[in-house]
């Protein structure tokens, strides 16, 4: 565990985008039927494609970082933010500043999780 806290919660997350596969990229079905505007912009654009894959993988790492009462709260933050990230509907810049601020939320949440002395 020591050694996967000392590597950078951004870095980790490159390192899944780099590797991920562009027809699975996003966290959802790109080809699936009724698909919401925000996710249709998300899976049109390569660049809020890759954010949502980092987001999903910075928040799948913290899940496994943190206690189960923090990862209920963990939960709900994403919950919240899914609901902003839809409200933007098909406007680019309202997402990707949705994918910024919920990404900047995760990568503060790691920066403080305790660390092994």
């Amino acid at each position: 565990m020591t050694r996967l806290l000392s590597i950078p919660l951004p870095a980790m997350a490159l390192m899944a985008v780099a590797f991920a596969q562009p027809a699975a990229a996003a966290s959802f079905d790109c080809d699936a039927d009724g698909l919401a505007p925000d996710e249709k912009v998300i899976c049109d654009n390569r660049e809020l494609n890759d954010a949502d894959v980092k987001m999903v993988t910075t928040f799948d790492l913290l899940s496994g970082l943190f206690a189960m009462g923090n990862r209920g709260h963990l939960q709900d933050d994403q919950s919240a933010w899914l609901k902003t990230r839809q409200a933007c509907g098909d406007d680019n810049a309202c997402i990707a500043k949705a994918y910024d601020v919920r990404l900047k939320q995760l990568n503060d949440a790691y920066e403080s999780l305790p660390r092994p002395l």
